[in-house]
């Protein structure tokens, strides 16, 4: 007991950065700071550990707070620990990522932190090391999009080919070859074509399909392996 007494005390948080994706455009969601320092200025959404909590569960709690939202893709990405990076506190911070429908969560947002949706490439900058955790996150991001299918977090439930195609290419942040990239989509054969079609697409409308998240823990127990 005495030495933990005679430590010295820090403390510890999680920053989220929050991806979501319009249809058109992979996003950020940034909240304005209402307290000193760098108040006024653009931040990611965070939150100091409590003593009754996981990393995990302070970070879904910093998320439902801010969305409103549960059961959000959410990972886990590095630890922070730079001793100045707060100006206050000694503060190490644990960074997570979300994947989020931005459409959904749009009316879903805590107002009280003036929270924004900006383009991943027009995004203002940021305090302390935070244009740090987005660009990390980002290299993640791209990664795990290649080998997990993690983009349908960020689809509707129901969606059409170019969309899943422009999804990929905001991610990848590349111009995808469309008969080539629909080739692999089919070839991992876990998404259902539906019946129903968007016809705001086109004027004969375009199908929509859906992730067969069931078929895909199938196809992984038989050492199936998404690779884009």
């Amino acid at each position: 007991m005495e030495n933990y007494q005679s430590q010295e005390k820090i403390l510890l948080a999680v920053d989220c950065i929050i991806f979501g994706f319009d249809k058109k455009n992979l996003k950020i969601l940034l909240i304005k700071r209402d307290f000193e320092p760098e108040r006024g200025r653009w931040s990611l959404m965070g939150g100091f550990v409590k003593k009754d909590e996981t990393l995990d569960e302070a970070a879904n709690r910093v998320l439902h707070h801010l969305t409103g939202l549960h059961n959000l893709y959410l990972e886990q990405l590095r630890a922070y620990s730079e001793i100045d990076r707060d100006p206050v506190e000694r503060t190490v911070s644990v960074s997570y990522y979300a994947l989020i429908d931005a459409n959904v969560a749009e009316g879903e947002l805590n107002q009280d932190f003036s929270a924004k949706w900006h383009n991943i490439h027009e995004a203002p900058n940021l305090i302390f090391d935070h244009a740090d955790m987005v660009a990390n996150a980002m290299s993640t991001l791209r990664r795990r999009a290649l080998t997990k299918p993690i983009g349908f977090e960020l689809l509707p439930e129901k969606f059409t080919m170019r969309q899943l195609q422009t999804l990929y290419e905001a991610i990848l942040d590349e111009k995808l070859d469309k008969r080539n990239f629909i080739n692999k989509i089919n070839a991992l054969d876990i998404l259902v074509k539906t019946d129903e079609k968007d016809m705001k697409s086109s004027r004969k409308g375009s199908f929509l399909y859906r992730f067969d998240q069931e078929k895909y823990n199938k196809k992984v127990q038989e050492c199936f392996a998404f690779k884009l």
